[in-house]
């Protein structure tokens, strides 16, 4: 196993430090660069453009965050690379894009988005290929179990973790099959905790962070049951409440 105790250390702006989409709008660039100013980790997610290029966008379609119709892997990286996101200035950027501007300043917690295992053929290699050389602390994670599988396949040389949400044992039984692929951190929804998958990953010495937090309940829910939280909507140097 890789450690992945630095993922405690710093708190993970999800998305990017956005602004909620008023004006620096999640998963760009300017969103990146004032988590970087702050100080913060950045939590961002991976889709692949239909020439196998990773993009940073977390929807399968284009519609809620560029106000067109169609799925991101239709299009190429360079034709997302100039649609504006929320009418601003921000384009879609790529994972390259993004490793270029970070340059190891702060960690990464890079959420790669899956579709069905026979979609997503190559796309964990080409985010790979991507990183390598990359100089920074970097974690990737995922819902899907097959990219996960092909993470460990691949023998990706960084923490890998599970990002997971539920408090049913049918559930905790698919998220133990994926931790038995020997996985580094979990990455789990705030309100879902405390529970036993989770208190027995803890125990057995799993770095545990939550998402997505955005007020001082789910701060102080996150401290009592996790180490450290993904957070949005407030700065987490100051209080939630106020």
């Amino acid at each position: 196993m890789t450690s992945a105790d630095w993922i405690k250390d710093v708190p993970v702006a999800h998305r990017g430090y956005h602004d909620m989409n008023k004006t620096v709008w999640e998963n760009t660039l300017s969103a990146f660069s004032r988590a970087i100013d702050a100080g913060f980790a950045i939590e961002c997610d991976i889709q692949l453009s239909a020439d196998s290029v990773p993009v940073v966008f977390h929807d399968n379609k284009l519609e809620r965050l560029c106000g067109i119709k169609g799925d991101v892997r239709e299009r190429t990286a360079a034709e997302l690379g100039m649609l504006s996101i929320g009418g601003t200035a921000d384009k879609i950027p790529t994972l390259k894009q993004m490793l270029t501007l970070v340059a190891g300043r702060v960690p990464l917690v890079i959420e790669i988005k899956g579709r069905q295992a026979d979609e997503d053929d190559g796309f964990v290699d080409d985010v790979l290929d991507v990183l390598e050389g990359y100089e920074g602390k970097v974690a990737l994670m995922s819902f899907d179990y097959h990219i996960l599988r092909a993470l460990k396949q691949a023998e990706a040389p960084y923490p890998l973790g599970l990002t997971a949400e539920g408090s049913k044992p049918e559930e905790f039984f698919n998220h133990d099959e994926a931790m038995q692929l020997g996985l580094d951190f979990i990455s789990y929804h705030w309100a879902h905790l405390p529970n036993s998958f989770v208190t027995a990953q803890a125990d057995a010495g799993i770095p545990i962070i939550t998402w997505t937090v955005r007020d001082a309940k789910a701060v102080e829910h996150t401290y009592k049951y996790a180490k450290q939280m993904t957070f949005e909507g407030f700065d987490p140097r100051e209080n939630p409440a106020a």
